[in-house]
């Protein structure tokens, strides 16, 4: 470029010329000359209704596509609104660019109206806070920030804009679009993995993190096929490998499987494959000894710096999922493996567990049932988003993940992150079907931004469970506190009068019988669609009642 562009030109520019197509956003006047930019941009923007809610839309998409997730937010409280997304972003290791207006540069230093200083609000949890005080350096400082984003082990990178900054033209050329490397694995790496497999007797796999794709999950069910290997997903990390394949045995989340932890303890042999053994899929950091696992362990990760952070790998390997997959796809075992029917059970395990036919809670809703009927008649690939609560074990233990990129969940625990998720994969992909999981707690984080999805026509569908209680803080209350409710208890609103009044669709469902029909003219209506189900307080998780748990804790007192 030779001509003159006003710092806000500049970085729409940039965008464009990084690939961006779509961009999550609450306006402020701080970046005026951005969207101002955007108003003649080939780039998509969707109007939020909180910056938190944008945050996380963004970080969905980031998630699902492995590119950064794009978020502009306003300065001060704009910022802190976002700062959950971030944590979101961080602690799933997804791509996101946050940016975030600034006081213009002359009053920096003043505390100034809703001045922050970045670097210290996100320094813990973005990869790279930066300002941008020179419109000239907008092509190099977006780019880096592109590739600090997607490198090693993706994650949150904030950038800071004067408004002045953007107002202030300069002559500078476009940078050229980021590329993302991937690292592979050397050949005497592979040999030496195929070495242990050969000499292992209870080898399993557990697959996490990101940077993976379509490709690398099918190259890698192909590798576990052939050696089959007992396959378990990490935290919310389902969608790596079909709930179909026969190595799949099951998901390392909240309320797992003794069986499948107990074959994981006493495997002989443990490949580790993108991701980190965090506090959840640890089972509290009890699975693994620290900082020497009693099981072999073969890491793969795509950030050097995690490899050995935690766990002492008998064998650490630095590559990508996606390179490491596609190096392994074509091996095969010498003879058959030893573990072939440890690896059968482990499987029927799996599917006892996971089937919702058996279970059986208080109340006229069974949700077992209505788990069931959602397995009949939804599409395999059908996206899948939830928050936080004891609400999210209906999906995570009971809907079979089949199709990659089909879940949208947060390893952090955020409460409120279903619905903007939700929001986030219909605007990205709107010919797939979205189905959102919440519990009444949990949906009113973020409700607003149900008006985003009717703003932009978008037919989501929310099974929102309302027990009148935060869940899950009520469970661990009465293990700790039997008989002692206090501050989680809630009133709430008419959820289907609250999809209607948006402009949606409202469905009150109290009954198993209610739930079928209701979930069709919920989808027939071609709305964002809210399906309120009330379900016995009772019905805490779907083993145990709030009763059991309080008679339990107090015998044991």
């Amino acid at each position: 470029m030779t001509s003159s562009r006003t710092g806000g030109q500049i970085l729409v520019d940039q965008l464009i010329t990084h690939g961006v197509q779509q961009l999550f956003c609450v306006p402020g006047e701080s970046f005026l000359a951005v969207l101002d930019a955007l108003h003649d941009a080939s780039i998509d923007v969707t109007v939020c209704r909180q910056e938190g809610g944008a945050a996380m839309m963004a970080e969905a998409q980031g998630k699902l596509t492995g590119q950064p997730g794009i978020c502009f937010v306003t300065r001060g409280p704009g910022a802190t609104n976002a700062a959950a997304g971030v944590h979101i972003a961080h602690q799933d290791s997804t791509p996101l660019l946050l940016f975030v207006g600034q006081v213009a540069r002359d009053a920096m230093g003043r505390e100034a109206f809703q001045e922050l200083d970045y670097g210290a609000v996100f320094g813990t949890m973005a990869k790279w806070v930066v300002q941008i005080d020179d419109p000239a350096r907008v092509p190099e400082l977006v780019s880096r920030a592109f590739h600090v984003a997607t490198s090693g082990r993706p994650g949150p990178v904030v950038i800071a804009l004067p408004e002045d900054m953007l107002t202030e033209a300069a002559v500078v050329a476009d940078a050229l679009p980021y590329a993302v490397t991937e690292t592979h694995p050397g050949a005497a790496q592979l040999a030496e993995l195929q070495q242990r497999l050969s000499q292992a007797q209870r080898p399993v796999v557990i697959l996490g993190g990101s940077r993976w794709s379509e490709a690398a999950t099918q190259q890698f069910a192909q590798f576990a096929e052939a050696y089959a290997l007992p396959v378990y997903c990490s935290f919310r990390r389902q969608m790596l490998m079909s709930a179909d394949h026969p190595c799949y045995a099951g998901d390392l989340g909240l309320g797992a499987n003794p069986r499948m932890l107990a074959r994981i303890r006493d495997a002989d042999l443990v490949l580790l494959v993108g991701g980190r053994l965090s506090e959840v899929p640890s089972q509290g950091y009890e699975l693994f000894a620290i900082p020497q696992p009693k099981q072999a362990l073969v890491h793969v990760h795509a950030d050097a710096d995690e490899l050995g952070k935690l766990y002492r790998p008998t064998q650490g390997i630095h590559a990508t999922p996606q390179a490491f997959a596609d190096a392994v796809a074509a091996l095969r075992p010498a003879s058959a493996p030893a573990w072939q029917a440890e690896t059968k059970t482990g499987r029927e395990d799996f599917l006892r567990w996971s089937d919702p036919a058996a279970i059986r809670i208080p109340g006229p809703l069974q949700m077992g049932e209505v788990m069931q009927h959602l397995r009949e008649v939804l599409p395999a690939d059908t996206i899948f988003c939830n928050g936080a609560g004891n609400f999210a074990t209906w999906v995570h233990r009971f809907w079979p993940f089949r199709a990659f990129a089909s879940q949208l969940a947060p390893t952090s625990g955020s409460m409120g992150y279903g619905l903007p998720a939700g929001v986030g994969a219909k605007r990205l992909w709107p010919e797939r079907e979205v189905v959102v999981f919440a519990g009444d707690g949990d949906f009113m984080m973020h409700g607003q931004e149900f008006a985003t999805a009717v703003q932009y026509g978008l037919p989501i569908l929310v099974v929102l469970l309302d027990n009148s209680m935060y869940g899950t803080i009520r469970m661990h209350q009465e293990k700790h506190y039997p008989g002692r409710i206090s501050a989680t208890q809630l009133k709430n609103p008419d959820f289907r009068g609250y999809a209607e009044v948006f402009g949606g669709h409202g469905e009150r469902v109290t009954t198993t019988e209610e739930f079928g029909p209701a979930l069709a003219r919920a989808r027939a209506s071609g709305k964002p669609a809210i399906l309120h189900c009330l379900l016995d307080p009772e019905a805490i998780t779907p083993a145990s009642t709030l009763q059991s748990i309080r008679k339990a804790a107090l015998a044991a007192n």
